[in-house]
């Protein structure tokens, strides 16, 4: 059965770091476009980021374009989200998500923590 497992998530202070990773399992992972999106308390589940099938493409959402850079390893079926000068506002719990036909499948999510 389709898989995604989050990790990478934590607490770090403003203005620092993270990567999320991504594992996928149970189905042809080369052939599939992959996203990251996040939720905060409170708040509607967003779209971070997407990337196709060989990333090539990458779209992000506006707020976070020049500070978060989605990748993949086909050879490790694997999508990562590389978070630079995180924000409080960063907060959320992020999960990945493969769209396979007409179903989604996603992740259980790792938290993200942005504070002092």
């Amino acid at each position: 059965q389709v898989q995604l497992v989050e990790s990478g998530g934590g607490l770090v202070q403003p203005g620092g770091s993270l990567r999320l990773s991504c594992a996928a399992s149970g189905f042809t992972f080369s052939t599939s476009a992959m996203s990251w999106y996040r939720q905060a308390p409170g708040k509607e589940r967003e779209l971070v980021a997407s990337i196709s099938r060989t990333g090539g493409i990458t779209n992000y959402a506006d707020s976070m374009k020049d500070r978060f850079t989605i990748s993949r390893d086909n050879a490790k079926n694997t999508v990562y989200l590389q978070m630079n000068s995180l924000k409080p506002e960063d907060t959320a719990v992020y999960y990945c998500k493969v769209r396979l036909w007409i179903t989604d499948y996603w992740g259980q999510g790792t938290q993200v923590t942005v504070s002092s």
